[in-house]
Formats: structure tokens, sequence, C-alpha cells
């Protein structure tokens, strides 16, 4: 067993699920099929006089990393990105897909936040919308265990993610900013492999336990998959 592992950094759930507690600059070395995520981009602070600012997120700890504009570049160079929140960076990413979430579902609009999430694709094509009822009390299900973190998305919205950009079954998604871990759980019931980074220890917990109870569920034979081109070692 390596250091890092005897540190508790790199946790491995499972044959194909690695967890790893640090910072995802440091594992931009990491050969995976796709990246798909929902990076922290600013929208939970705001910029005040003399440099000073708060965040506008109630009832809920800052999500590190998001008190400052993100900068995509470091994730372009990977075979297949997918990012939440890209509309907010927009002039910083290549030209590709829209893919948006439509959190009413038909729904009329109920309050002063916004009825969809849009996500960007590296991949030319035609933009495409997924209906999925989950803003506030309106959850059209997937809501085991209550929102655990201020972002989360429903597993099949990041399910959905993957399979409008192709990504095989078997393949390996890495997640940097993973949070709960919710790409992780869609992985894992869609027949992926997964690796997850996460700085903030207390949701790299909640994380672990959701995917733990997850594979408890019905641990998914990853073995049994087509090769891709992340099977070589990970550290």
């Amino acid at each position: 067993m390596s250091d890092e592992l005897k540190a508790g950094k790199v946790v491995r759930i499972g044959e194909g699920v690695t967890l790893i507690l640090g910072d995802c600059r440091e594992y931009l070395h990491l050969k995976v099929d796709a990246v798909v995520t929902d990076p922290p981009y600013g929208i939970g602070y705001i910029h005040g006089g003399g440099g000073k600012g708060k965040h506008t997120r109630r009832n809920v700890r800052a999500i590190i990393g998001d008190n400052a504009p993100f900068d995509p570049a470091p994730w372009l160079s990977f075979p297949v990105v997918v990012m939440f929140g890209a509309d907010h960076f927009a002039q910083r990413v290549p030209e590709g897909r829209w893919l948006v979430w439509d959190k009413l579902a038909g729904m009329q609009s109920f309050d002063n936040f916004s009825d969809v999430e849009i996500a960007w694709l590296n991949q030319k094509g035609a933009s495409r919308i997924f209906p999925f009822l989950w803003k506030g009390i309106c959850q059209q299900g997937d809501n085991a265990g209550g929102r655990v973190h201020p972002s989360q998305k429903p597993v099949p919205v990041m399910a959905w993610l993957m399979e409008q950009a192709d990504v095989p079954h078997g393949a390996t998604v890495l997640d940097p900013y993973m949070g709960s871990g919710t790409t992780g759980i869609a992985c894992i019931r869609t027949g992926r492999k997964f690796i997850g980074i996460e700085r903030d220890p207390e949701y790299f917990e909640t994380a672990c336990n959701r995917i733990r109870r997850e594979l408890e569920a019905g641990t998914f034979d990853f073995a049994a998959q087509p090769a891709s081109v992340s099977q070589q070692p990970l550290l």
C-alpha cells in the first residue's frame, strides 16, 4: 500500500471506482476516456468595493473555488469533456454544443432562480434539452437521502450527459470536482468506471458514503465491460 493510500488521500471502492481527496490540478496526467463535471464557476460570490465580497448562497457552506471565475483550460485537452455552467465562461471554451437540463420539465416558472442549467460538450452537433423535474420541493425522483450539496445534480441528468457525449460503457470517467459523488453513481448505474476528485474533506466523505451505498445495492461488474484507453495504472 502506498503512502498516499495510507494517508487516506486515495480510496478505491470496488474494482471500478477510485476517489481522491485533493487538488484536481495535481492529477492532470491521468489517462481517462472522458471528463464529466460541474465545476465551481464563481456564481456564489459577489465582488464588492475594496476587493471584498460576500457569498450569496444561504444556509450552505461555501464551495471551494466558487469565489473566482473558473478557468476550463486545464481540462480542454481531454478527449471528451462535458462541463456544467459553461454558459458562465463560454468565451473560454472552443466551439462545441450545448446540453440543457430543463429543471421544470415544462412547468411554469415559480421563483427567481434559473429554470435551466447548461452544460458544454466539446463535440460539434445539435444542442439538446433534457426535461427532468428537480427544482426546490418539486422533484421528479432521485431524491433519496435529500440534497447534500448546494449544486447537487440528479443521477439521471449526469447519465444523460454521458449518453449525449457517446461515452462508451466500460469507459473511465473523471469528475475533477466531484462534490457529493453524483457523477460516480451515474457511472455505476450505467456500467462505466469512475475517478472522482474533491478538495473539501466533508463533501469527500459524503461522496464516499453515497458511492459505497450504491455499490452495496448491487455492485457493477466492471471487469466484464469492453476495454478502454484508460486501463492503466492510476498513479
